[in-house]
């Protein structure tokens, strides 16, 4: 690794957060370091893009999303473990996304949204896109149902697109709205939930492809410690983690058969 180390645990944080998330880094960054890991920044890098961080060659420690972790990211990073949180749509340490309408919309099923306007976050996401597109493809009965998709960039701007009008339907992951309803309940107001994509796993926690066997598993030690010490019972309350889980790379098989089985139904691109 170079002399500049770099971790981020930017995927879930809200401002609200911040400090919860700055605090969970500092306790990690502790064991790892007494654990025998010397490259650990002090600080995470919460205002550099996510893209140059997932590729920075001196990673630690970062959360991507599991899409880009199955596509894009294979030759770069390579997986440590998962968070589990206690949110709604949680199941250990997979996640669903949960698919966002206005309250006052009409639709009762996905079909009543053909013709619509989406709002994702982005094409390489696996919570914002493909799930939503998993969602669709059983009903769109070719490669058009929505007639246009509009990108936001986040998913707090897809709920907004939502609930302002700008957009019908949003798939948000249901990690991101739960935080929401406990920490920022009035961007959900004003939307429900119209139903729930198939779960996948989580978030996963990644480093750098070049990170030595021995230090991945010192890495999971440290976090693993983290997550069973009373001191940070608070901290992890607020950010919703319950612990880690010990996946591997082959357990994320889920989200690479999603997208090919939206394919096969002949909707292999949301629109």
């Amino acid at each position: 690794m170079s002399a500049a180390p770099v971790a981020s645990l930017a995927m879930y944080d809200l401002p609200q957060l911040r400090p919860a998330i700055d605090r969970l880094w500092q306790a990690i960054r502790d064991r790892m370091r007494a654990d025998g890991i010397a490259q650990v920044p002090d600080a995470l890098a919460h205002d550099r893009p996510l893209e140059t961080i997932w590729r920075d060659p001196a990673l630690v420690l970062a959360q991507t999303c599991g899409l880009p972790f199955m596509t894009t990211l294979r030759e770069t990073v390579r997986l440590v473990a998962t968070p589990c949180y206690d949110l709604p749509g949680c199941d250990g340490a997979d996640y669903c996304s949960l698919i966002i309408v206005r309250s006052d919309h009409p639709a009762q099923r996905i079909a009543d949204l053909r013709g619509g306007i989406a709002a994702i976050n982005g094409w390489n996401s696996q919570s914002g896109m493909s799930a939503l597109r998993a969602v669709v493809a059983p009903v769109a009965g070719g490669p058009s149902f929505f007639r246009r998709v509009l990108v936001t960039g986040a998913h707090r701007d897809s709920l907004r697109a939502v609930r302002t009008g700008a957009a019908d339907i949003a798939a948000i992951d249901c990690v991101t709205h739960g935080l929401l309803a406990d920490h920022a309940p009035g961007e959900c107001a004003g939307t429900r939930v119209l139903c729930r994509s198939p779960t996948t796993p989580g978030l996963p926690l990644v480093t750098a492809a070049a990170t030595q066997d021995e230090v991945v598993q010192r890495m999971i030690a440290a976090l693993e410690a983290v997550m069973d010490d009373p001191s940070l019972a608070s901290v992890r309350a607020i950010l919703h983690i319950k612990g880690i889980a010990r996946l591997t790379a082959a357990d994320y098989a889920p989200i690479r058969t999603m997208g090919e089985a939206a394919a096969a139904r002949g909707y292999p691109a949301l629109g």
